[in-house]
């Protein structure tokens, strides 16, 4: 697979990754199969998606201790990124950056993954009650200390900046700006796809011009755009979609001449494309330095993931997904 490089230390990464979470957290739960999902990562990795993106509240812990099965056998096969900062409830998820749990959090997810050292250790949000830069700090003493080579952060989702009325990312920015000036960003990870782009504006730009890679989050769409899921099928109670304005039958039948358009450019590049790999390609053209990170617990969606990354979209492709109607229905 080709391959892409994370922040100034060019870590070298395949340029599809594979996003663990749905494998313990999120999306169906009845569906989620412990060895089918090693099996999964086994095979990304024997395809070159060498990019395991997790977080410690993903289960919680029991994505992690999955992963840690695979890597106690594949550690140099693979490049780790997981995350911190947030806990998990019964009823609700709270951020936590003390400086002090943040390094208990490192060393406890070492433990889960069975490795002496996390390959990108990223931020997933940050706690109002700590200023930035200390939590950041902390996080930098873990990269001098060994544990973690490099660090990112999670963008802020779409309902904060939104609301206030300002840009979608501006808060993202602002704290890019302030924890740049206390150790470098090596990443951000963000929503980005065909029917979510906003990260094109101002997120996309600021990492290029600072050779900071982009982690693209949900590029199907949380697979929406694979064209697989049919409207008013529902979904399980645990399942994220089922809460989600784009998912109810409505929106799901409103929004599909997008899946149209994608599926018109796949057939353009011979039978065996699909429209997800369509998507993910349109992903990849974002620029060099962008990482898609599909999220599967099925071998086979990330057979055809990893595939994507062969699929090279002409111009005339492009014109023809940014003049695919916007999406509707969204978190506001």
């Amino acid at each position: 697979m080709e391959r892409r490089t994370i922040g100034a230390g060019a870590l070298g990464v395949g340029a599809v990754g594979l996003g663990c979470m749905p494998m313990s957290w999120a999306y169906n739960g009845s569906r989620q199969r412990g060895d089918a999902s090693l099996r999964t990562v086994h095979r990304a990795l024997d395809l070159g998606s060498t990019l395991l993106d997790t977080a410690d509240m993903y289960g919680p812990f029991t994505n992690e201790l999955l992963l840690g099965r695979v890597l106690k056998e594949r550690r140099a096969d693979a490049f780790v990124s997981t995350k911190v900062g947030l806990l998990v409830g019964e009823q609700h998820i709270v951020a936590n950056g003390r400086p002090g749990y943040v390094k208990r959090a490192c060393d406890a997810s070492l433990r889960r993954l069975q490795t002496d050292v996390i390959d990108l250790y990223q931020l997933h949000r940050a706690d109002p009650e700590v200023p930035v830069e200390e939590t950041w700090g902390a996080m930098a003493e873990l990269v001098r200390a060994g544990k973690v080579r490099a660090l990112g952060l999670c963008a802020v989702g779409a309902r904060g900046g939104r609301r206030s009325g300002t840009g979608m990312h501006d808060t993202t920015l602002r704290q890019l700006q302030r924890v740049q000036q206390v150790f470098p960003v090596a990443a951000v990870e963000a929503e980005l796809s065909v029917w979510s782009s906003q990260a094109l504006r101002a997120l996309l730009p600021w990492c290029a011009a600072r050779g900071v890679g982009f982690l693209a989050a949900m590029p199907l769409g949380n697979g929406f755009l694979t064209g697989t899921l049919t409207p008013g099928e529902g979904f399980e109670r645990d399942d994220v979609r089922a809460r989600h304005p784009r998912f109810t039958a409505e929106m799901m039948a409103a929004n599909q001449p997008i899946v149209a358009g994608l599926r018109r450019i796949a057939r353009r590049h011979g039978e065996r494309v699909t429209p997800a790999q369509v998507a993910l390609a349109w992903v990849l053209a974002q620029g060099r330095h962008v990482i898609a990170l599909p999220g599967t617990k099925q071998e086979r969606w990330a057979v055809e993931n990893a595939a994507a990354a062969e699929v090279r979209l002409t111009e005339e492709d492009l014109t023809e997904v940014s003049r695919l109607p916007a999406a509707q229905g969204s978190w506001d």
